[in-house]
């Protein structure tokens, strides 16, 4: 199949390439290198089954291909909080032009959505039939409620035009290839701990949240979109096993033979204090699971770090 890729320079867009010419595909990579960066992909630059375009998806896209992935987003709080405006430009118009093109093509579109549309939830673990506990006016709502109404437009075109959808909520995840810079707890750790400098906790670090190497969350876009089912409600992508932020810090820093200290600041504007997937469904209909425990994730992340550090 072709298929093409919106955010494929992002870090979780290059793995997917990476993913897709592996196992045969060509692959369209478009992506307006507002977050992503083209040396992820300059890997495949000569690879026959691979064409980047450099395209912003709020603007209309008149392409061939079999199928679509929309991965067009910032995605952390740093970007996003930075560029709300064109965040939610993003997620809205972006998903309206990816799903006209969809209907035009009659292929399947994938809509990579985020466990940010729970909010700050008051339900642990969060199902998919959990509606959320979001802020819609904070600092984070660009995102937030952004991606919630790209998940409206996705369901409203399949109801209404029969396109055919795939929505998978992803939680936390990590892995080689994140930008240092991206102020993502994980990376923000790494970093710190690599240059021996103090790892920032914000709160009390008994706020937890859950991780999912990056390899097992590509397994489930792969298995989600090829899948030969009629699934088309939202499925949580992410690994269940919780941690806190304290002792992911002190996981960091014993994996990196650190001298960091840590550090407490206070906790940011609408924070949530506890994610966690109930992925049940993703068990029963994709026959997927996490695989790669926390300790082995963050060893191959901090050697992919120490060596581009």
């Amino acid at each position: 199949m072709k298929i093409l890729v919106a955010g494929a320079a992002g870090f979780l867009g290059s793995h997917l390439c990476d993913e897709l010419l592996r196992t045969g595909h060509e692959v369209l990579a478009i992506d307006n290198f507002f977050t992503g960066e083209r040396k992820n992909l300059s890997q495949h630059f000569q690879n026959q089954n691979f064409e980047m375009l450099r395209h912003d998806v709020t603007a209309p896209l008149f392409v061939e291909v079999d199928g679509i992935f929309n991965l067009a987003s910032p995605a952390s709080p740093v970007h996003y909080q930075k560029f709300p405006v064109q965040t939610i430009k993003t997620n809205v118009i972006g998903s309206i032009n990816l799903l006209g093109l969809a209907k035009r093509l009659d292929c399947r579109i994938f809509q990579a959505s985020t466990s940010e549309i729970y909010g700050d939830p008051i339900e642990s673990p969060q199902t998919e039939s959990y509606w959320g506990n979001v802020n819609p006016i904070g600092v984070r709502s660009c995102y937030d409620e952004g991606k919630r109404a790209a998940e409206t437009l996705f369901f409203d075109y399949n109801r209404q035009f029969g396109v055919d959808i795939r929505v998978a909520r992803i939680f936390n995840t990590y892995g080689p290839m994140m930008r240092f810079d991206d102020g993502r707890v994980v990376s923000n750790f790494i970093v710190q701990a690599l240059m021996n400098e103090p790892l920032t906790v914000y709160g009390d670090g008994n706020q937890t949240r859950s991780f999912c190497f990056v390899d097992d969350l590509i397994s489930g876009f792969t298995k989600f979109f090829f899948g030969d089912f009629k699934e088309t409600s939202p499925i949580n992508l992410g690994n269940p096993h919780e941690f806190t932020m304290s002792a992911l810090a002190e996981t960091v820093i014993k994996l990196t033979n650190s001298k960091s200290k840590i550090i407490h600041l206070d906790l940011p504007l609408d924070d949530p204090r506890q994610r966690r997937p109930d992925i049940n469904k993703a068990k029963n209909v994709l026959e997927w699971q996490p695989k790669i425990e926390l300790i082995e994730g963050l060893t191959r992340t901090i050697a992919d770090f120490d060596a581009r550090l």
